[in-house]
C-alpha cells in the first residue's frame, strides 16, 4: 500500500489538532466524570498537550523561516 509522504504542513496540522484534542480532554473529563482520582492522569494529558503545542509552534517557525 502506497501512502503519500507527509509534508511539514501536514505534520503541523496533525500536531495542532492533537494538542487541541488533548487539552480539551484534560479539561473536560474531570467535570464530566466527577472523579478526583484522575488528577495525575489529567496532568499528564495537559503536559502532553503543551509539548505538542510547542512542537506545532516549532514547525510553524521552521516553515516560515526565510
Amino acid at each position: 500500500m502506497f501512502l503519500p509522504p507527509l509534508t511539514l504542513q501536514d505534520i503541523s496540522v496533525l500536531l495542532a489538532v492533537s494538542a487541541i484534542l488533548l487539552l480539551a480532554t484534560a479539561e473536560l473529563v474531570p467535570y464530566l466524570s466527577g472523579e478526583k482520582t484522575l488528577i495525575s492522569d489529567m496532568r499528564k494529558l495537559r503536559n502532553m498537550a503543551v509539548v505538542l503545542g510547542v512542537l506545532f509552534l516549532i514547525t510553524v517557525i521552521i516553515e516560515y523561516l526565510p
